[in-house]
């Protein structure tokens, strides 16, 4: 049967309407936070909601294009991508330009490009790839060892660069994994590591290792009639405490002073309104000042008079909260959630493996987004950078989740035309 050459066909249009609404309230709140009485112009490129509109334009466009192309293109070259864009990390090692921190940027004149948010993109379509092939079972070392070279060398290069949140980022694949027959042991041990964690950066990590001695020895008695239960448990603690001294090794030693402080702060170890933990304690004012139903449009003091650094970017639902209120934060909120679950019923309904491993990497990359970011602005998590999808400033942010979004868009409808 002929297929319909009609791009927009067989759109999921709840999909692309919630993507519109978010991508209009960003810009929005961007103008709000970047509000400037004597440069009022809404396409001034030299002001942030200028360029903004302009980044706007650029993703819609490119997600055009996206549905022009048959789906079999994303298919077809997802190794391609993936290599291609492995080779632009290394790139900015060599040479991209150092900015806030990070060495992780491209200059392209007066913009820049980000390879990092793009990475996202190209590791969900190498998984779909992977996943697709014939004979790939997730339980076997060697599917293991690969899925972890995927998501690990463009982690491992985004790491080197110093952008310490978006190889955060990377983690939330174990939620893909999981869906694709991943043992529940793996998340299982994850919390527990979560929590070790946590354990060691507030208490003695000898009276930490002490407790884990005991609970060993808890362990060996309460077991003793199975067989080489010693063994076992002898590994487990020697792997314990290893992870226990290897964390306060890689706290005191490697994560930077700032990094150090915003966990202090988050974990109640430390107050430096003035500091490190500036940032938070503004967030916290413009969100609580916000109240029921926000001071409205132009008219937040914590945003007008620019106390709440990053406030168009990682910040920017601080922005939110305080112009909307909790019901506006509430709202968008509620529009991600909707987001969110129209992804996944997307991806229930594929045919294809490769369509839905691609559907559950997209929606694992917003989710962990919107958690991490919405919570390092009430004090949830600590600070690290994570811009709020389609809303943040950035054009590489933008462009790549439109990237996400519209080949998400273009294998489901190249689905439903295959139907009719």
């Amino acid at each position: 049967m002929k297929r319909n050459r009609n791009i927009f066909a067989n759109l999921d249009w709840p999909t692309l309407g919630l993507y519109l609404i978010l991508i209009t309230i960003g810009w929005f709140s961007i103008y709000a936070a970047t509000y400037d009485e004597e440069q009022q112009q809404v396409l001034n490129l030299s002001t942030s909601h200028g360029k903004q509109l302009f980044f706007i334009g650029v993703s819609l466009f490119t997600g055009i294009v996206i549905l022009i192309f048959d789906s079999k293109f994303f298919t077809t070259f997802s190794y391609f991508i993936y290599a291609a864009v492995i080779l632009l990390l290394i790139g900015v090692l060599l040479f991209g330009a150092t900015i806030k921190g990070s060495k992780s940027w491209i200059r392209m004149g007066s913009f820049s490009l980000q390879p990092a948010e793009f990475a996202k993109f190209a590791v969900s379509l190498a998984l779909a790839k992977f996943f697709s092939g014939l004979n790939v079972n997730i339980k076997t070392t060697a599917s293991k060892i690969t899925v972890g070279a995927i998501i690990g060398i463009p982690a491992i290069l985004i790491l080197l660069q110093g952008d310490t949140g978006s190889m955060l980022v990377f983690a939330t694949f174990i939620l893909v994994l999981f869906r694709e027959g991943l043992p529940a042991i793996f998340l299982i041990l994850i919390f527990v590591v979560a929590v070790l964690s946590v354990l060691a950066l507030v208490i003695n990590k000898y009276i930490l290792i002490l407790v884990l001695a005991i609970v060993g020895v808890g362990m060996f008695l309460f077991l003793k009639r199975g067989k080489n239960i010693l063994p076992i448990v002898a590994i487990l603690f020697i792997v314990g405490a290893g992870y226990i001294l290897s964390v306060d090794y890689v706290f005191n030693q490697i994560l930077r002073s700032h990094q150090r402080e915003r966990i202090e702060i988050l974990l109640g170890q430390k107050t430096d309104l003035k500091g490190a933990g500036y940032n938070l304690n503004q967030s916290l004012i413009a969100i609580g000042s916000g109240g029921l139903n926000g001071k409205g449009f132009l008219k937040g003091t914590q945003t007008k008079f620019n106390f709440v650094p990053e406030q168009s970017t990682d910040f920017i639902f601080c922005t939110i909260g305080e112009e909307w209120g909790f019901l506006g934060s509430a709202g968008i909120l509620l529009i991600f959630f909707g987001l969110l679950y129209r992804i996944v019923f997307i991806a229930e309904r594929q045919r294809s493996k490769f369509s839905r491993v691609y559907a559950y990497s997209v929606a694992s990359i917003l989710f962990f987004h919107i958690t991490i970011n919405v919570g390092m602005t009430i004090g949830l998590v600590p600070v690290i950078g994570i811009p709020f999808p389609l809303v943040s400033y950035g054009g590489s942010s933008i462009l790549a989740f439109t990237m996400l979004l519209f080949v998400l868009l273009k294998l489901d409808s190249d689905r439903l035309a295959a139907l009719r």
